[in-house]
Formats: C-alpha cells, structure tokens, sequence
C-alpha cells in the first residue's frame, strides 16, 4: 500500500476503504457524491458513431453491454477482489452459466466438486452433457489425489467451492489450482460463502472467482446479481459472449442496491463471523443436536486447513447441524422458532434456516450424518447473538422438552 490513501487509486486504500470508495465518483451532471441510478437503456453516441464498437463493453452504450451502475460495481468488486477485471450479470446462476458457457466447448471435460450448489450439480450432471456433450466428473475436492486422477487430456475446468455449499467442506484451493494449472485447466472457485475480506481465491492461484451478489456482498436481502472476476483475458470473453450475445446482464437497480450494500460488507461480515462461531459452539454441547458442520469447530475434517487457508479471519457464517430425530422433528423445530426466519437464500442481515431432506441425487455425496437425518443450512444474520441463542435455545425446549 503507498503511504497516502487515495480514493482515486483503490490500490492504494485499505479494505474497508475500497469498499468505500472503489466503484464510486462524483456524477458529472448533478454533482452527486455518489454514482445515481441511471435507468436508461440506451447511452447518446458520439457525433460520428461509425467506429463505435456495438459489442463494446467498456463505456455506456446500450444496457445489455454496459451500464453505468454496472461499471461501477464492476470496478468495485475487481477491488475488493484484487482482480483486473470483473462482470457482473443477472444472478449467481447467470454467472456461473457464463464462466462454462464461455469457457467451455463440446467435447471438454470439467472436475467438479461432488459437494456443490444444486444449480452448478444439474449444469454438469444433466444439461451440459446432454445438450452441448460437456462432460464432468464429480470428486471429492477435499481429497487431491481424487482431483489429480479425475483429470484427463480433454480436462478444461476445475470447479471448486471454497467452502461447499450446504456440507461446509473445505478445500484447498492452493492446491487444486496446482493439479489444474498442471494439466493446463481453469480453476474456478465460488466464494460465495467467503466474500473478501475473508478470502481471495486470486491470491491463492485461482483463475476466476464467481459469487452469487445476491448473498453477502449486497447482504440486504432485497437485490438479485452475480458476478466473475478475474484476470481481464478471461473476463473478456464472459463479457462478449455471455453478457452481450445471451443477455444475462444486471439491471441497473440491482447494480446500485449492490454497490451500496458492499460499503458495508467489512462492518456486516465481521459481525457475521463473530455471531457464528458462537451459535457453532452452543449447538455443538447441546445433547439434543445431532451434529454440527462449521470449519470453526476444531471437530471439523477441514478446520485446520480453514484456519489456514483464511489466515486466521474466521470461517464464514454458514453452518449445517440436525437435531436428534426425523424430518418431521426437524420442521417441528424450524416451525418452533420466533426470531431465525424460515427461508432459502443466505448471506442476509436477518438470519435464515432451510430443513433439507434426505432425499435427491446429490445426498449421496454427503456425510452420513447428512444421509440419515437431513440437515438444517443456518444463515446467521445480524441479530443480536443472545437473542439467536435464546431462540434457538427455546426452539429445542419446545421441541423436546427441558
């Protein structure tokens, strides 16, 4: 870092102050000190518009290719990613999408982590092979040996989630980007569950990092967007191809209510972190629990490479625990909560909980405490961590009884 901060130059600006200020300027026509929502889709042309590139994506021209607000929080995010460039589309899915559909041809062969988002499962196990001839192999990413023998001459991909998404596996991902660059493959790796500050898959030999913007990094519950980021030869073509010519581009609403969340993102994450290793550790004694999956908890397979891997930050805020009995305990339970609100999605400023059964063809991936009694995927909020306890203290009293 230089020794004077400037705004203007995000490099030189620690991560709260990115934050800040990365993605942000003084709007020319009003005088604003921040970027306005500019909900137009179409931006005037030079007085001679004959070289204009009308796939171009770096200046306001039409919304499909770039928006204002969408420059912006591209330039926000490739900070506090520490990445040379960034895209930003419709949803986490459409970012996803975008990274395989460009990367990837008919006849190429992706490593995929057998533990992974539901969307990324069916991309790779059903409609990428049948429609395009793509074909995957799903791995334990956790074990290297199981990466390094999946991979094959026509391996282009290797995806990874940096914490699994919902087991809370852990994977190296230092080491998967030395098996993939080895055999002259793409690590990909979603952060969505470690947003900077926590992690920066970049640093640790990714090649593209994609998060689902609708989680952390707006971190209000109440936008929709997604994002890659990555060195500007591979966000290139995502830009071109998938955001230009398929159209999965972010609105501008979505693109301003983002940026304005992530201001916030170092002062919400640290609370997150805070309360979940906290609730980890009440449910973990608790005798009416079943089990309990943080990286937090010295119990976990990966809590050493986690405390590695993330330097010491903290290990997220999402965790999966059952308690003792069957599906119907397990809603009985969620149905006896006051406060911890019922509901998909995670990464909000209200806490979240979903029951998952044992049912569908990715559980068999799973641990077998997963297999035998489900499991509960816990988004811990911005609650007061005392009033979370206490809810979910009370939650097991009227379950079991005291």
């Amino acid at each position: 870092m230089n020794s004077r901060p400037d705004k203007e130059s995000p490099a030189t600006l620690s991560f709260p102050s990115r934050a800040v200020h990365a993605g942000n300027a003084v709007d020319r026509g009003s005088g604003a000190i921040r970027t306005p929502i500019v909900m137009a889709n179409s931006y005037a042309l030079p007085e001679d518009p004959s070289q204009v590139s009308w796939s171009g994506t770096d200046i306001p021209l039409y919304t499909r290719n770039s928006g204002a607000n969408q420059l912006a929080l591209q330039d926000k995010l490739a900070a506090l990613e520490e990445g040379e460039d960034a895209v930003a589309l419709a949803s986490g899915v459409a970012a996803l999408h975008a990274v395989f559909f460009t990367h990837l041809r008919s006849g190429d062969h992706i490593v995929v982590s057998d533990v992974t988002y539901e969307a990324t499962w069916r991309l790779f196990a059903e409609i990428l092979p049948a429609k395009y001839g793509i074909e995957a192999t799903f791995v334990d990413s956790s074990d290297l040996a199981a990466v390094g023998a999946a991979i094959r001459g026509n391996t282009r991909l290797v995806h990874v989630e940096a914490i699994a998404n919902p087991t809370t596996r852990v994977t190296d991902v230092a080491a998967c980007a030395r098996i993939a660059h080895a055999a002259g493959a793409l690590l990909v790796v979603d952060s969505t569950f470690t947003p900077p500050p926590l992690y920066r898959p970049l640093a640790d030999g990714a090649d593209l990092v994609v998060h689902s913007l609708t989680k952390y990094i707006n971190g209000h519950g109440d936008a929709m967007g997604g994002a890659v980021i990555g060195a500007r030869e591979l966000i290139g073509p995502i830009k071109s191809e998938a955001m230009v010519d398929v159209g999965g581009v972010i609105s501008p609403f979505n693109a301003w209510l983002i940026s304005r969340g992530a201001v916030t993102l170092p002062l919400r994450f640290t609370q997150h972190l805070t309360s979940a290793r906290r609730i980890a550790e009440f449910l973990a004694v608790d005798p009416r629990v079943a089990f309990v999956e943080y990286p937090g908890l010295s119990s976990h397979p990966q809590h050493e490479l986690a405390a590695r891997q993330f330097g010491g930050r903290g290990f997220g805020a999402m965790m999966a625990f059952s308690v003792n009995g069957d599906p119907a305990t397990q809603n009985r339970f969620v149905a006896n909560l006051r406060l911890i609100t019922s509901a998909v999605s995670l990464g909000h400023d209200e806490s979240l909980i979903v029951h998952v059964g044992t049912e569908g063809p990715r559980v068999a991936a799973y641990p077998e405490p997963f297999r035998k009694w489900g499991h509960l995927r816990f988004s811990v909020g911005l609650e007061d961590p005392d009033d979370l306890v206490a809810d979910l203290a009370a939650a097991l009293d009227a379950t079991f009884g005291r």
